[in-house]
């Protein structure tokens, strides 16, 4: 009973010293996280689906992310976003307006990419702010980026009419075709 007792007590120690030397910019990423994902399950989710109960199961899924960035939980809120977005428009017939697929898609995005920088900063790491301002800029650029390029071929997708613009769908494919060969061409060059 006695090492028990010790057992219990070191772990409290060890516990407590942890916690003293948690440092400010790893906590600010992982706050960060949780909060980009709960405003992206607040995004995709219906309203009708809110009750006390599943925003309760919303934030825990929100922490999960937060408290181990490493482990599959930023996949999991990701498939959670996804999940609530497919019961919006399939089961509360909610419309894909422009605005809420950029701003989801957006959000997801950057919980990824808060995600690795936390799983690459450890709980004490001492972490110049411009680490952080930079890598917030470029993930800024590659939102800025694909929501122009959502827009425009949104844009283009309505240009065909009702039928579609099968000359824009047979672009698309090529481009996506040849940004896989040259992916895979980069990653044989290494």
């Amino acid at each position: 009973m006695n090492d028990l007792l010790e057992g219990l007590n070191e772990r409290v120690h060890a516990l407590r010293y942890g916690v003293r030397r948690v440092s400010l910019t790893p906590l600010l990423v992982r706050v960060g996280i949780f909060l980009t994902v709960l405003v992206g399950f607040l995004l995709a989710y219906p309203v009708e689906a809110f009750t006390p109960r599943s925003l309760l199961a919303l934030a825990v899924a929100a922490v999960l992310p937060a408290a181990g960035p490493r482990r599959v939980w930023p996949t999991f809120a990701a498939l959670v976003t996804v999940g609530g977005w497919l019961l919006a428009t399939l089961g509360f017939d909610r419309s894909p307006a422009l605005w809420r697929v950029l701003a989801v898609a957006a959000l997801l995005y950057l919980a990824h990419t808060l995600c690795a920088l936390a799983a690459l900063l450890s709980y004490d790491a001492v972490v110049d702010p411009d680490l952080v301002v930079r890598w917030l800029a470029r993930a800024g650029v590659v939102v800025l980026a694909s929501a122009v390029l959502g827009i425009v071929l949104a844009w283009l997708g309505g240009v065909g009419g009702s039928h579609g613009f099968q000359a824009a769908t047979v672009a698309g494919l090529l481009v996506a075709v040849a940004l896989s060969a040259l992916l895979g061409w980069l990653l044989r060059r290494r």
